[in-house]
């Protein structure tokens, strides 16, 4: 493909072009210009109406795809979008499969720009969220006091629905400003508590600024409370993942394997560590997949995080490779052989174990083929009778390596 960069000459067949509330007459000529020698024109049924596509308008199909567009290819035709087709927009999905010199792009103001012009928020201070077609939980991980979030939604019952996830998540005191239309002759601005929302007949196309109040938000270290996951009791406690964590070094867009994912608590905090951090987690229980899954949902990573019924190695056959892998339970020598043939060099391996077979098979791994080898042994203050002592967890032999 080529550079998006360096455009080579002659008229493009494909013109995205950013539409506002104030339709027609906020386009540029170049925009109308297109419109205008367009035999077809893509958008949402709104975009449609006020870019007065008539007969010549397509609406967008459900699910959404852009088949029908590339299926016209060499033809005049305009994609509608809002505001800035680059930011949560269609331009995106259509320019990966495109040439440069297929397309062309007018953008207009952002939902996001509008938005904060209107609320005097800084806008590379805010945190801008697409949740027209995301679930809410995505948020948890970043609702804090003090920190502004600009989300976009995708219709008038958003709004309700989110104020009442706000108020479960213990966030009820959290100020909302519902935006409606921005831009155009219909914007209207309204306030209100999560805990207290009573707005209705809100219309779309809606954003919301949250200015979230009530709690503290989840620790950004690893290592989060263990009440945090659902489990059957396998689950790598809170000490000893956040030093798993941190022998496995998340990195943006790498893949984990977590093998014998227990609760999935691993491959959670994984996800939550980098941006676009994916994990495949892999247990012969079908029980503790249904938390592993669980699990992912409560943090909004169902789309970033999968739970596999098999046991190792047998069921690592056809999926990706990963860039790092983990072993939480059912280590042994035949795994770790079929790892090492498997696995990239480069690939990050760590090894968690509690038992004195593990260990030896860990120490032996370790003189074989080199990395870290540590011993972990962590002891909590507890009651013994009318006073405490040391209550100590059992010891955890850990290795490191890269292949």
């Amino acid at each position: 493909m080529s550079d998006p960069v360096f455009k080579e000459a002659g008229a493009p067949w494909l013109t995205v072009i950013g539409l506002g509330e104030d339709g027609l007459t906020g386009l540029t000529e170049a925009s109308r210009k297109a419109l205008q020698q367009a035999k077809v024109i893509f958008g949402g049924p709104r975009h449609l109406e006020l870019g007065a596509a008539g007969d010549r308008g397509r609406a967008w199909p459900v699910p959404f795809s852009t088949a029908p567009v590339l299926a016209l290819r060499g033809q005049p035709v305009v994609v509608l979008a809002s505001g800035d087709p680059f930011w949560f927009g269609a331009g995106g999905a259509l320019a990966r499969d495109l040439s440069a010199e297929d397309w062309t792009s007018h953008p207009a103001p952002s939902v996001f720009s509008l938005a904060a012009n209107t609320l005097h928020w800084k806008l590379e201070e805010t945190l801008c969220l697409g949740l027209h077609a995301a679930p809410f939980e995505q948020m948890l991980p970043l609702l804090a006091p003090d920190r502004r979030i600009l989300c976009t939604l995708r219709d008038g019952d958003a709004p309700t629905e989110l104020a009442q996830w706000l108020n479960a998540q213990g966030f009820g005191a959290s100020t909302l400003t519902v935006m409606e239309r921005l831009g155009g002759a219909l914007q209207r601005i309204r306030r209100a508590r999560a805990d207290s929302f009573d707005l209705d007949e809100i219309q779309a196309p809606v954003a919301l600024a949250i200015e979230p109040a009530g709690r503290k938000g989840l620790p950004q270290a690893a290592g989060l409370a263990d009440e945090h996951f659902l489990s059957d009791g396998q689950i790598t406690k809170r000490p000893i993942r956040a030093l798993t964590l941190s022998a496995l070094a998340p990195r943006a867009n790498e893949l984990l394997w977590d093998i014998g994912g227990g609760s999935g608590s691993i491959s959670t905090e994984w996800c939550l560590a980098a941006a676009g951090a994916r994990a495949v987690s892999f247990d012969p229980r079908a029980s503790r997949l249904d938390n592993i899954r669980a699990n992912a949902a409560r943090f909004g990573l169902s789309h970033r995080m999968a739970g596999v019924l098999g046991k190792a190695p047998e069921v690592l056959t056809g999926y990706e490779l990963p860039d790092c892998v983990f072993i939480g339970g059912g280590g042994s020598q035949a795994l770790l052989d079929h790892l090492w043939m498997l696995l990239p060099p480069g690939t990050r391996l760590v090894a968690n174990g509690v038992t004195l077979e593990t260990e030896t098979l860990l120490m032996q791994a370790h003189a074989q083929r080199g990395g870290q080898l540590l011993k972990v042994e962590i002891a909590e203050a507890g009651p013994l009778g009318t006073m405490r002592d040391w209550q100590r967890a059992r010891p955890v032999i850990q290795w490191s390596v890269t292949r």
